[in-house]
């Protein structure tokens, strides 16, 4: 397959899921996190630390990722540049972002960090479960092995 996975891994709690699947379908991993992350060297990745500030992680993976690969990540703005350059975008639950939802997720970002600046806080995410882990695994090896199917043809 001539695509990889890349993942945006300062804060992904489900690295392992994503070396697991990508060597059972033979496909490359690019991990890429701040130097405030490291990330220690995993079999089959590449791993790619990156300086301290704030959108680091995001341009470095913005300027490298082509058309067809996977991004994981639970960044809204991260996932639609990548949906903009024609790659697939899914989050570390598992959701598939696409052209229908990253809209309506991106303006709710934007209202929260609205109410957020007036004052409002909110209860953030949900903590992460062994359920987010196994729907976030199962989804990643669905995607792969329809992808594997389609290069096959």
């Amino acid at each position: 397959m001539s695509f990889k996975i890349i993942v945006d891994a300062d804060a992904c709690p489900v690295k392992s899921e994503i070396v697991k699947a990508a060597a059972q379908f033979h496909v490359d991993v690019m991990m890429v996190a701040s130097f405030d992350h490291r990330l220690a060297p995993m079999e089959g990745v590449q791993i790619v630390q990156v300086d301290r500030s704030d959108q680091s992680v995001d341009l470095y993976i913005a300027n490298r990722i082509a058309p067809g690969d996977i991004l994981v990540t639970q960044d809204f703005g991260l996932a639609a540049l990548a949906l903009g350059k024609k790659a697939i975008a899914l989050s570390n639950r598992g959701q598939h972002f696409n052209d229908r939802t990253i809209d309506f997720l991106l303006d709710r970002r934007h209202e929260q960090a609205k109410q957020r600046r007036g004052g409002k806080h909110s209860k953030g995410p949900k903590p992460f479960t062994d359920e987010d882990r196994h729907f976030f695994q199962h989804s990643l090896t669905k995607l792969l092995r329809s992808l594997q199917e389609i290069s096959q043809r």
